[in-house]
């Protein structure tokens, strides 16, 4: 943790939608004034498209079906703990872009399914904001989680989980059903190891749940929507948090336990913006008054 160079990391596996908290901090440091590094947890990925296939083809010769980005083999975990820790002390860094379709492909100047050059973060930004896989990863020689000022963890239920990843593969990425069950049949163990754990170390999580049927995720046509969900928050530490300001000004909101709130599906970005623009500004304010902007 660093009170002159902060990291807020977001953490969650693919399809959990982790994005849509990513989309809700850039509209708080825009807001805001925040000037942020953004940093996307794909670019650390350790092969690219097609070399991934080849890898996992190679790991299942060998026995191994379970090869994954969830775990580390498959992921440049040195590189992404040099970036956490290197930002902390100096406020520098190094990242790239993985190209995951046509568009950012064309946006980049490069092939889908590959790598930007790595390049240094921008001078002089006031925070670094961090959106993936490993953000809170701790293993037997690598601890992410001991740099990061504040910790969220997105996780819907698993079935919504594996409902958004279906629908986002095959729609947008072309890919079939049996393509992506294969696919999370062969993160589960990884999923199981190394990204639920990450989920005991946040600071704040949002869990959403369905209150549709989702029994089984592999016919769903679509996904639930936001209304057709509520929103579990689970504070780690709930001291600070004004729960009687959040209960007023989030509609049909409850308390289900003393760290924990339940809201409307719908309401999830007005949520973040409610619990989150406060850390924001905690963490400016702590920057500012050792820089001696205060």
């Amino acid at each position: 943790m660093s009170i002159k160079h902060p990291i807020i990391a977001v953490t969650g596996s693919s399809g959990a939608g982790t994005s849509t908290i990513t989309r809700t901090f850039v509209r708080i440091f825009e807001r805001e004034g925040v000037n942020a590094a953004v940093v996307e947890g794909d670019a650390f990925h350790a092969f690219d498209r097609a070399e991934m296939r080849r890898r996992i083809a190679e790991e299942a010769a060998r026995g191994n079906h379970h090869f994954s980005h969830f775990g580390p083999e498959a992921n440049l975990v040195d590189e992404l703990e040099n970036l956490f820790r290197s930002y902390s002390e100096s406020g520098t860094g190094r990242t790239r872009h993985y190209l995951h379709d046509v568009e950012e492909a064309a946006k980049y100047g490069g092939e889908p399914g590959t790598f930007t050059p790595w390049e240094p973060l921008p001078e002089n930004t006031d925070l670094l904001f961090y959106e993936g896989l490993h953000g809170g990863l701790v293993t037997e020689t690598h601890d992410m989680a001991r740099f990061v000022d504040l910790l969220i963890g997105v996780v819907p239920i698993i079935n919504l989980e594996w409902i958004q990843k279906l629908w986002r593969d095959r729609s947008e990425r072309g890919y079939s059903t049996e393509a992506v069950t294969d696919t999370i049949l062969r993160r589960m163990p990884d999923y199981v190891r190394y990204i639920c754990p990450q989920f005991s170390r946040t600071h704040v999580n949002f869990q959403r749940i369905p209150v549709v049927d989702t029994s089984n995720p592999f016919i769903a046509r679509d996904v639930p929507t936001a209304d057709e969900s509520l929103v579990v928050i689970r504070f780690a530490n709930p001291r600070g948090i004004d729960f009687p300001y959040l209960l007023n000004m989030i509609a049909d909101s409850f308390m289900s336990r003393a760290n924990t709130l339940v809201i409307p599906g719908g309401k999830m970005e007005l949520a973040m913006q409610l619990i989150f623009t406060p850390f924001v500004w905690r963490l400016m304010e702590r920057r500012q008054r050792v820089m001696g902007v205060l």
